[in-house]
Protein backbone atom coordinates (compact mmCIF):
# COMPACT_ATOMS: atom_id res chain seq x y z
CA UNK A 1 0.00 0.00 0.00
CA UNK A 2 2.94 2.49 1.19
CA UNK A 3 4.79 1.40 -2.76
CA UNK A 4 0.90 2.63 -4.27
CA UNK A 5 0.74 5.70 -2.20
CA UNK A 6 4.58 6.64 -3.46
CA UNK A 7 3.46 6.20 -6.81
CA UNK A 8 0.25 8.06 -6.72
CA UNK A 9 2.66 10.76 -5.21
CA UNK A 10 5.34 10.71 -8.11
CA UNK A 11 2.96 10.99 -10.20
CA UNK A 12 1.18 14.30 -8.84
CA UNK A 13 4.56 15.52 -9.50
CA UNK A 14 5.02 14.29 -13.16
CA UNK A 15 1.82 16.62 -13.29
CA UNK A 16 2.73 19.78 -11.20
CA UNK A 17 6.30 20.01 -12.84
CA UNK A 18 5.65 19.60 -16.00
CA UNK A 19 6.30 17.67 -19.20
CA UNK A 20 9.05 19.86 -19.40
CA UNK A 21 10.65 18.44 -16.11
CA UNK A 22 11.09 15.02 -17.50
CA UNK A 23 14.27 13.94 -18.41
CA UNK A 24 12.97 11.06 -20.69
CA UNK A 25 12.28 13.61 -23.01
CA UNK A 26 16.19 13.74 -24.16
CA UNK A 27 16.30 10.12 -24.02
CA UNK A 28 13.17 8.50 -25.49
CA UNK A 29 11.69 11.60 -27.46
CA UNK A 30 9.31 14.14 -26.80
CA UNK A 31 6.76 11.54 -27.74
CA UNK A 32 7.69 9.15 -24.43
CA UNK A 33 7.50 11.75 -22.10
CA UNK A 34 4.27 13.10 -23.30
CA UNK A 35 2.85 9.69 -23.18
CA UNK A 36 4.29 9.29 -19.56
CA UNK A 37 2.86 12.20 -18.72
CA UNK A 38 -0.32 11.72 -19.43
CA UNK A 39 -0.26 8.30 -18.53
CA UNK A 40 -0.25 9.99 -15.01
CA UNK A 41 -2.57 12.87 -15.00
CA UNK A 42 -5.57 12.31 -13.09
CA UNK A 43 -5.33 8.58 -12.55
CA UNK A 44 -2.67 10.04 -9.49
CA UNK A 45 -4.89 11.85 -7.47
CA UNK A 46 -7.74 8.84 -8.15
CA UNK A 47 -5.60 6.51 -6.72
CA UNK A 48 -4.71 8.65 -3.74
CA UNK A 49 -8.18 9.58 -2.84
CA UNK A 50 -8.61 5.45 -3.81
CA UNK A 51 -5.91 5.04 -1.06
CA UNK A 52 -7.21 7.20 1.63
CA UNK A 53 -10.86 5.49 1.25
CA UNK A 54 -8.13 2.27 1.70
CA UNK A 55 -6.73 3.24 4.63
CA UNK A 56 -10.05 4.54 6.21
CA UNK A 57 -10.91 0.91 5.85
CA UNK A 58 -7.89 -0.55 7.68
CA UNK A 59 -8.24 2.10 10.52
CA UNK A 60 -12.22 0.84 10.99
CA UNK A 61 -11.84 -2.83 11.23
CA UNK A 62 -10.08 -3.87 8.16
CA UNK A 63 -12.46 -7.09 6.81
CA UNK A 64 -14.66 -6.32 9.97
CA UNK A 65 -15.99 -3.07 10.27
CA UNK A 66 -16.31 -1.38 13.46
CA UNK A 67 -19.53 -0.47 14.88
CA UNK A 68 -21.07 1.46 17.76
CA UNK A 69 -18.66 2.52 20.64
CA UNK A 70 -15.80 0.68 19.06
CA UNK A 71 -16.07 3.14 16.13
CA UNK A 72 -16.17 6.57 18.64
CA UNK A 73 -11.89 6.79 18.73
CA UNK A 74 -11.29 5.89 15.02
CA UNK A 75 -13.81 8.75 14.04
CA UNK A 76 -12.29 11.01 16.63
CA UNK A 77 -8.98 10.02 14.98
CA UNK A 78 -10.79 10.90 11.44
CA UNK A 79 -11.94 14.31 12.71
CA UNK A 80 -8.50 14.81 13.86
CA UNK A 81 -6.83 14.36 10.78
CA UNK A 82 -9.66 16.01 8.78
CA UNK A 83 -8.87 19.45 10.61
CA UNK A 84 -5.18 18.96 10.28
CA UNK A 85 -5.17 18.55 6.49
CA UNK A 86 -7.64 20.87 5.65
CA UNK A 87 -5.42 23.86 7.44
CA UNK A 88 -2.69 22.47 6.17
CA UNK A 89 -3.85 22.44 2.64
CA UNK A 90 -5.22 26.17 3.09
CA UNK A 91 -1.47 26.97 3.90
CA UNK A 92 0.20 25.43 1.04
CA UNK A 93 -2.49 27.01 -1.16
CA UNK A 94 -1.50 30.33 0.54
CA UNK A 95 2.21 29.78 -0.98
CA UNK A 96 1.43 30.70 -4.24
CA UNK A 97 2.68 27.83 -6.31
CA UNK A 98 1.23 26.53 -9.53
CA UNK A 99 -0.91 23.51 -7.91
CA UNK A 100 -4.08 22.56 -7.01
CA UNK A 101 -3.50 21.24 -3.91
CA UNK A 102 -5.69 18.30 -2.55
CA UNK A 103 -5.53 18.04 1.01
CA UNK A 104 -8.21 20.31 1.42
CA UNK A 105 -10.40 18.27 -0.27
CA UNK A 106 -9.19 15.33 1.06
CA UNK A 107 -10.07 16.40 4.57
CA UNK A 108 -13.87 16.88 3.23
CA UNK A 109 -13.45 13.42 1.55
CA UNK A 110 -12.86 11.87 5.18
CA UNK A 111 -15.65 13.29 6.63
CA UNK A 112 -18.03 12.41 3.89
CA UNK A 113 -16.74 9.00 4.53
CA UNK A 114 -17.83 8.76 8.06
CA UNK A 115 -21.30 7.18 7.37
CA UNK A 116 -19.85 4.77 4.79
CA UNK A 117 -17.12 3.52 7.81
CA UNK A 118 -19.58 0.55 9.86
CA UNK A 119 -20.21 -0.63 5.93
CA UNK A 120 -19.15 -4.11 4.07
CA UNK A 121 -17.11 -4.69 0.54
CA UNK A 122 -20.93 -5.16 -1.13
CA UNK A 123 -22.84 -1.89 0.28
CA UNK A 124 -19.31 0.08 -0.45
CA UNK A 125 -18.67 -1.29 -3.80
CA UNK A 126 -22.43 -0.49 -4.59
CA UNK A 127 -22.21 3.10 -3.36
CA UNK A 128 -18.63 3.89 -5.57
CA UNK A 129 -20.74 2.30 -8.38
CA UNK A 130 -23.71 4.64 -7.81
CA UNK A 131 -21.15 8.08 -7.40
CA UNK A 132 -19.39 6.69 -10.59
CA UNK A 133 -22.71 6.44 -12.66
CA UNK A 134 -25.25 9.25 -11.11
CA UNK A 135 -22.55 11.82 -9.62
CA UNK A 136 -21.03 13.17 -13.17
CA UNK A 137 -24.80 13.82 -14.33
CA UNK A 138 -26.18 15.59 -11.12
CA UNK A 139 -23.32 17.88 -11.41
CA UNK A 140 -23.71 18.58 -14.70
CA UNK A 141 -27.48 19.19 -14.21
CA UNK A 142 -26.52 21.66 -11.03
CA UNK A 143 -23.86 23.08 -13.12
CA UNK A 144 -26.16 24.21 -15.74
CA UNK A 145 -28.61 25.33 -13.74
CA UNK A 146 -26.02 27.49 -11.37
CA UNK A 147 -25.29 29.02 -14.94
CA UNK A 148 -21.47 29.23 -15.78
CA UNK A 149 -18.50 27.10 -14.39
CA UNK A 150 -17.14 30.40 -12.79
CA UNK A 151 -13.02 30.70 -12.63
CA UNK A 152 -10.85 29.87 -9.71
CA UNK A 153 -8.18 31.67 -7.73
CA UNK A 154 -7.82 29.08 -5.45
CA UNK A 155 -7.48 24.96 -5.06
CA UNK A 156 -10.85 25.08 -2.96
CA UNK A 157 -13.22 28.18 -2.58
CA UNK A 158 -16.08 26.41 -0.69
CA UNK A 159 -18.21 23.62 -0.32
CA UNK A 160 -19.86 24.20 -4.00
CA UNK A 161 -16.41 23.31 -5.31
CA UNK A 162 -15.87 20.47 -2.66
CA UNK A 163 -19.05 19.00 -3.87
CA UNK A 164 -19.40 19.90 -7.49
CA UNK A 165 -17.59 23.05 -8.98
CA UNK A 166 -13.61 22.59 -7.59
CA UNK A 167 -10.59 20.30 -8.97
CA UNK A 168 -11.46 17.33 -6.90
CA UNK A 169 -15.43 17.22 -6.51
CA UNK A 170 -16.59 14.79 -4.38
CA UNK A 171 -19.72 14.10 -7.41
CA UNK A 172 -16.48 11.67 -8.93
CA UNK A 173 -13.94 11.69 -6.24
CA UNK A 174 -15.92 10.16 -3.29
CA UNK A 175 -16.22 7.24 -6.27
CA UNK A 176 -12.83 6.33 -5.67
CA UNK A 177 -12.74 6.66 -1.95
CA UNK A 178 -15.92 4.51 -1.38
CA UNK A 179 -13.93 1.91 -3.97
CA UNK A 180 -10.92 2.17 -1.89
CA UNK A 181 -13.01 1.98 0.92
CA UNK A 182 -14.75 -1.65 -0.30
CA UNK A 183 -11.22 -3.30 -1.61
CA UNK A 184 -10.24 -2.57 2.60
CA UNK A 185 -12.76 -4.99 3.19
CA UNK A 186 -11.30 -7.42 1.36
CA UNK A 187 -8.72 -9.98 2.26
CA UNK A 188 -5.91 -8.43 0.94
CA UNK A 189 -3.84 -11.73 1.22
CA UNK A 190 -5.86 -14.11 -0.35
CA UNK A 191 -3.95 -14.83 -4.07
CA UNK A 192 -7.75 -15.12 -5.35
CA UNK A 193 -8.63 -11.25 -4.04
CA UNK A 194 -5.75 -9.97 -5.51
CA UNK A 195 -6.70 -11.68 -9.06
CA UNK A 196 -10.03 -10.41 -8.66
CA UNK A 197 -8.27 -6.70 -8.38
CA UNK A 198 -6.50 -7.15 -11.45
CA UNK A 199 -9.16 -8.81 -13.35
CA UNK A 200 -11.62 -6.25 -12.11
CA UNK A 201 -9.60 -3.71 -12.52
CA UNK A 202 -8.24 -4.77 -16.72
CA UNK A 203 -12.23 -5.00 -17.04
CA UNK A 204 -13.10 -1.22 -15.57
CA UNK A 205 -10.33 0.23 -17.57
CA UNK A 206 -11.13 -1.08 -20.77
CA UNK A 207 -14.93 -0.01 -19.89
CA UNK A 208 -13.92 3.54 -19.08
CA UNK A 209 -11.25 4.23 -21.84
CA UNK A 210 -12.32 2.19 -24.16
CA UNK A 211 -16.27 2.98 -23.87
CA UNK A 212 -15.36 6.39 -24.13
CA UNK A 213 -13.35 6.06 -27.49
CA UNK A 214 -15.77 4.41 -29.08
CA UNK A 215 -18.17 6.74 -28.53
CA UNK A 216 -16.22 9.72 -29.40
CA UNK A 217 -14.49 8.72 -32.50
CA UNK A 218 -17.08 5.61 -34.36
CA UNK A 219 -20.02 6.85 -32.83
CA UNK A 220 -19.74 10.53 -33.27
CA UNK A 221 -19.78 12.14 -29.73
CA UNK A 222 -16.99 14.62 -30.53
CA UNK A 223 -19.30 15.63 -33.80
CA UNK A 224 -22.27 16.00 -31.58
CA UNK A 225 -20.13 18.59 -29.35
CA UNK A 226 -18.67 20.36 -31.87
CA UNK A 227 -22.13 20.99 -33.59
CA UNK A 228 -23.90 21.69 -30.07
CA UNK A 229 -20.69 24.54 -29.80
CA UNK A 230 -21.07 25.85 -33.09
CA UNK A 231 -24.81 26.45 -32.73
CA UNK A 232 -25.79 24.79 -36.49
CA UNK A 233 -23.52 27.15 -38.37
CA UNK A 234 -21.99 25.79 -41.62
CA UNK A 235 -20.08 23.16 -42.08
CA UNK A 236 -16.51 24.50 -42.16
CA UNK A 237 -17.24 26.29 -38.91
CA UNK A 238 -18.42 23.45 -36.59
CA UNK A 239 -15.03 21.46 -38.63
CA UNK A 240 -13.25 24.23 -36.89
CA UNK A 241 -15.14 23.71 -33.39
CA UNK A 242 -14.52 19.73 -33.40
CA UNK A 243 -10.47 20.78 -33.82
CA UNK A 244 -11.27 22.82 -31.05
CA UNK A 245 -12.94 20.48 -29.06
CA UNK A 246 -9.75 17.82 -29.58
CA UNK A 247 -7.52 20.00 -28.13
CA UNK A 248 -9.69 20.95 -25.07
CA UNK A 249 -10.00 16.82 -24.06
CA UNK A 250 -6.69 17.01 -22.57
CA UNK A 251 -7.24 20.64 -20.82
CA UNK A 252 -9.86 19.66 -18.03
CA UNK A 253 -9.94 20.80 -14.21
CA UNK A 254 -12.19 18.56 -12.42
CA UNK A 255 -15.49 18.32 -14.47
CA UNK A 256 -16.58 19.14 -17.96
CA UNK A 257 -18.30 22.49 -19.51
CA UNK A 258 -22.20 22.60 -19.22
CA UNK A 259 -22.50 23.83 -23.30
CA UNK A 260 -23.19 20.24 -24.19
CA UNK A 261 -24.16 17.22 -22.79
CA UNK A 262 -21.83 14.96 -25.29
CA UNK A 263 -18.88 15.55 -22.96
CA UNK A 264 -20.25 13.71 -20.59
CA UNK A 265 -18.57 11.25 -23.37
CA UNK A 266 -15.66 11.92 -22.38
CA UNK A 267 -12.98 10.54 -19.65
CA UNK A 268 -10.33 12.82 -19.95
CA UNK A 269 -8.08 13.40 -16.93
CA UNK A 270 -9.96 15.46 -14.59
CA UNK A 271 -12.92 15.46 -16.81
CA UNK A 272 -14.96 14.22 -13.75
CA UNK A 273 -17.40 12.17 -16.35
CA UNK A 274 -18.87 8.38 -15.36
CA UNK A 275 -16.14 7.29 -17.63
CA UNK A 276 -13.25 8.77 -16.27
CA UNK A 277 -14.39 7.79 -12.64
CA UNK A 278 -14.61 3.76 -14.03
CA UNK A 279 -11.23 3.98 -15.88
CA UNK A 280 -9.73 5.22 -13.04
CA UNK A 281 -10.96 2.87 -10.65
CA UNK A 282 -10.03 0.39 -12.86
CA UNK A 283 -6.56 1.85 -12.98
CA UNK A 284 -6.37 2.12 -9.13
CA UNK A 285 -6.98 -1.39 -8.46
CA UNK A 286 -4.65 -2.84 -11.23
CA UNK A 287 -1.68 -0.30 -9.37
CA UNK A 288 -2.83 -2.01 -6.09
CA UNK A 289 -3.12 -5.39 -7.42
CA UNK A 290 0.16 -5.15 -8.58
CA UNK A 291 2.10 -3.50 -5.63
CA UNK A 292 0.60 -6.13 -3.45
CA UNK A 293 2.22 -9.07 -5.22
CA UNK A 294 5.61 -6.86 -6.06
CA UNK A 295 5.52 -6.58 -2.17
CA UNK A 296 5.39 -10.20 -1.60
CA UNK A 297 7.97 -11.07 -4.24
CA UNK A 298 10.65 -8.04 -4.22
CA UNK A 299 10.20 -6.33 -0.82
CA UNK A 300 13.41 -5.54 -0.49
CA UNK A 301 13.82 -4.03 -3.45
CA UNK A 302 10.43 -1.92 -2.99
CA UNK A 303 11.82 -0.25 0.41
CA UNK A 304 12.78 2.79 -0.76
CA UNK A 305 9.41 3.25 -2.61
CA UNK A 306 7.98 2.25 0.46
CA UNK A 307 9.55 4.19 2.53
CA UNK A 308 8.74 7.24 0.38
CA UNK A 309 4.75 6.18 0.06
CA UNK A 310 4.85 5.69 4.20
CA UNK A 311 5.57 9.75 4.35
CA UNK A 312 3.91 11.01 1.37
CA UNK A 313 1.81 13.75 3.37
CA UNK A 314 5.89 15.20 3.73
CA UNK A 315 6.73 14.62 0.08
CA UNK A 316 3.49 15.93 -1.07
CA UNK A 317 3.87 19.05 1.05
CA UNK A 318 7.68 19.18 1.05
CA UNK A 319 7.38 18.94 -3.24
CA UNK A 320 5.11 22.32 -2.46
CA UNK A 321 7.57 24.26 -1.11
CA UNK A 322 10.29 23.77 -2.75
CA UNK A 323 7.72 24.85 -5.91
CA UNK A 324 6.76 27.87 -4.40
CA UNK A 325 10.01 29.06 -2.44
CA UNK A 326 11.48 28.36 -6.18
CA UNK A 327 9.30 29.92 -8.11
CA UNK A 328 9.17 26.43 -9.80
CA UNK A 329 5.74 26.05 -12.71
CA UNK A 330 4.75 23.43 -14.68
CA UNK A 331 5.57 25.40 -17.93
CA UNK A 332 9.22 25.49 -17.08
CA UNK A 333 11.57 23.41 -19.09
CA UNK A 334 13.89 21.66 -16.99
CA UNK A 335 15.15 17.97 -17.79
CA UNK A 336 15.71 16.15 -15.26
CA UNK A 337 13.92 17.97 -12.50
CA UNK A 338 11.27 15.26 -12.00
CA UNK A 339 13.86 12.78 -11.66
CA UNK A 340 15.93 14.86 -9.22
CA UNK A 341 12.44 15.45 -7.13
CA UNK A 342 11.75 11.92 -6.94
CA UNK A 343 15.28 10.29 -6.45
CA UNK A 344 15.75 12.69 -3.61
CA UNK A 345 12.88 11.71 -1.68
CA UNK A 346 13.95 7.94 -2.31
CA UNK A 347 16.89 8.48 -0.92
CA UNK A 348 15.65 10.89 2.08
CA UNK A 349 13.04 8.86 2.88
CA UNK A 350 14.80 5.61 3.04
CA UNK A 351 17.43 7.48 5.55
CA UNK A 352 14.98 8.55 7.64
CA UNK A 353 12.95 5.74 7.68
CA UNK A 354 15.72 3.58 8.72
CA UNK A 355 16.66 6.14 11.28
CA UNK A 356 14.05 7.21 12.59
CA UNK A 357 10.70 5.84 11.80
CA UNK A 358 7.53 7.69 10.85
CA UNK A 359 8.04 10.85 8.35
CA UNK A 360 7.89 14.43 10.28
CA UNK A 361 4.42 15.38 9.17
CA UNK A 362 2.82 11.88 9.84
CA UNK A 363 4.53 11.22 13.31
CA UNK A 364 2.71 14.78 14.27
CA UNK A 365 -0.52 14.27 12.55
CA UNK A 366 -0.08 10.74 14.63
CA UNK A 367 0.30 12.42 17.72
CA UNK A 368 -2.46 15.06 16.91
CA UNK A 369 -4.97 11.81 16.41
CA UNK A 370 -4.19 9.79 19.32
CA UNK A 371 -4.54 12.99 21.19
CA UNK A 372 -7.94 13.36 19.93
CA UNK A 373 -8.87 9.78 20.33
CA UNK A 374 -7.94 9.88 24.08
CA UNK A 375 -10.41 12.39 24.52
CA UNK A 376 -13.23 9.99 23.91
CA UNK A 377 -13.98 7.92 26.52
CA UNK A 378 -13.57 4.16 26.65
CA UNK A 379 -17.37 3.41 27.73
CA UNK A 380 -20.57 5.08 28.17
CA UNK A 381 -21.00 7.40 31.78
CA UNK A 382 -22.71 5.10 34.20
CA UNK A 383 -26.33 7.11 33.89
CA UNK A 384 -26.38 6.50 29.84
CA UNK A 385 -25.57 2.76 30.97
CA UNK A 386 -28.19 2.84 33.33
CA UNK A 387 -30.90 4.16 30.62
Amino acid sequence: MDAARALAVFGMLTVHLGVGSLGLAGLAGEGAAEAFHGLTRGRSSALFAFLAGLSLALMTGRTVPLRGRELRRPIARILVRALALALLGGFLDLLGAPVAVILTYYAGFFLLALPMLPLGAPALAAIAAAVALAGPQLSYLIRSAMGGDGVREDSINGVADLLLTGYYPAATFMAFVAAGMAVGRLDLHSARVRLGLAGTGAGLAALGYGGSRVLLHPLGGLDRIAADLAGGSDPAFTATMRAWVEEQLGQMHGQVPVDSPSWLLIASPHSGTTFEAVGAVGSSLLVLAACLVAADRAGALLYPLAAAGSMALTVYAGHILVMASEGMSHLDTAPFRWEAFVGTALVLCTLWRLLLGRGPLERGLGRLADAGASLVPDQDPPAARRR
